[in-house]
């Protein structure tokens, strides 16, 4: 059993590890040690109603360094913005980009206090490149670009990374709206890059451990159907797919040297540009 990781002085009085944080978890099923006993229960107990919730953590962040890999080396893009960040877990979006382009900035956003003080003390940028941590809410985009400016040229193409976040979002609080406020302020040439749950993909064993998880988790989740996630977050704000559009993780642009016939995750991801 991983140890308990002692909560930074000036951050403690905001952790609360009394209950389970869906960073914390994803952090767990990714193999991380910035969690608590409370989140790899619930890990634990969800990946028994669901053993591959592993594997589909973990082909939503394998999906994250592609999609930043082909941001920076086909798209040319050299600044992104990377909400609801989660705890840091290696190679970070900052390593893939500024591994293909040095000078690279990258601001990361969370609201998280744990998931903030692990990225200050872990995530390094190396020159010429940069990088930036906000505390800011993915609800309150106005904000984040705000904050964001300061590190970025919102005048230029961003890529905005929402990955695994917008499933927290209920159709209450107004997901498209928020994200519409997001890349409307943005260069045309930006692009958004989306991983989403949801319960199209894998049977009953889904949405059993998707209930498990908002019996219990702080942040519960709200799985979205691929023409749904593609109308509302696409579709709708005018942005344009790449290739190959909407497709489970393991399906987008796999590399030559992907295992033959990897099966679906209950996960939508896309890539689109802004015109």
């Amino acid at each position: 059993m991983a140890p308990e990781p002692p909560p930074p002085a000036t951050a403690a009085a905001r952790i609360d590890t009394t209950r389970p944080h869906s960073a914390r978890v994803w952090d767990h099923w990714l193999g991380g040690k910035d969690n608590y006993k409370v989140d790899r229960e619930l890990g634990d107990q969800v990946e028994r109603t669901f053993p591959h919730v592993v594997a589909m953590a973990r082909a939503g962040r394998a999906f994250m360094h592609r999609a930043v890999a082909h941001l920076a080396r086909d798209a040319g893009i050299r600044q992104f913005l990377d909400i609801g960040t989660g705890m840091p877990t290696a190679p970070n979006v900052h390593e893939v980009a500024q591994g293909i382009a040095p000078e690279s900035r990258v601001v990361y956003a969370d609201n998280d206090p744990a998931v903030l003080a692990h990225a200050r003390a872990l995530l390094t940028s190396t020159g010429p490149g940069s990088c930036a941590y906000l505390d800011a809410d993915l609800r309150e985009p106005g904000r984040v670009l705000s904050l964001a400016g300061r590190s970025l040229n919102l005048g230029e193409p961003v890529a905005v990374l929402l990955i695994s976040v917008l499933h927290f979002i209920g159709d209450d609080e107004d997901a498209v709206s928020i994200v519409g406020r997001l890349m409307g302020r943005l260069a045309p040439g930006s692009h958004l890059a989306i991983t989403h749950a949801t319960d199209e993909i894998g049977g009953p064993a889904v949405t059993e451990a998707m209930e498990a998880w908002n019996r219990t988790v702080v942040t519960p989740l709200r799985p979205r159907g691929r023409a749904a996630f593609t109308e509302l977050f696409f579709t709708r704000l005018g942005l344009e797919l790449v290739e190959p559009g909407v497709v489970s993780p393991p399906h987008w642009r796999p590399g030559a040297s992907a295992a033959p016939h990897q099966p679906d995750v209950p996960y939508w991801v896309g890539v689109a540009r802004k015109p």
